[in-house]
């Protein structure tokens, strides 16, 4: 099939008096509703008024709060036995129509407020000696600080007892037990 003049025409025409392009499909016969919209847009022909009365009015957009998606809790918040703070609750807004057309749901999310830090007296952060890979012994905190790739890499340098790779601070970092790990995953 091949898109005459006479059939161009026609399309136009159906297409004017707003006619969905599977009713123009049957109508002009032997071409498909995706040829059809092929070339209303190859022909670029002005979209169509929407049946349903008036033209939508722009509604005012609602906006998140927070524009940021949220953030998964950091390594520190659950090795320090804090639960990760609850994602902000969402309130979804009423579906906006234009037209026939159902446009996209927006949703305003709740900012919850940012939890507090508890304090942990076992939890003492051991001022780090900052050394480099050449300067580690077998009793050295071997815990790596920051990106290998820039000169102020550096490791942990504590003292590491009971054959551990790292200090008592690093170590219960390291090493959780398996009902803490569940939890947080």
């Amino acid at each position: 099939m091949s898109w005459t003049d006479e059939r161009v025409e026609k399309l136009k025409q159906l297409w004017s008096e707003g006619l969905s392009a599977s009713q123009i499909a049957t109508q002009l016969g032997g071409v498909s509703r995706n040829a059809v919209i092929g070339k209303v847009h190859r022909l670029s022909l002005p979209g169509r008024a929407k049946s349903g009365g008036a033209p939508p009015q722009s509604a005012p957009r609602a906006t998140a709060r927070n524009t940021a998606p949220p953030r998964a809790p950091n390594f520190a918040s659950r090795v320090a036995g804090r639960r990760p703070a609850a994602p902000p609750q969402s309130t979804p807004s009423a579906p906006r129509t234009a037209g026939a057309t159902a446009l996209k749901q927006e949703v305003e999310a709740d900012i919850a407020p940012a939890a507090r830090p508890r304090s942990n007296p076992d939890n003492v952060v051991p001022i780090m000696k900052k050394v480099a890979l050449t300067e580690l012994t077998e009793m050295t905190c071997k815990w790596p600080v920051g990106d290998p790739t820039q000169d102020d890499f550096y490791f942990c340098g504590c003292d590491a007892k009971d054959n551990s790779p790292y200090c008592s601070y690093h170590a219960k970092l390291a090493y959780q037990p398996v009902s803490d790990r569940r939890r947080a995953g």
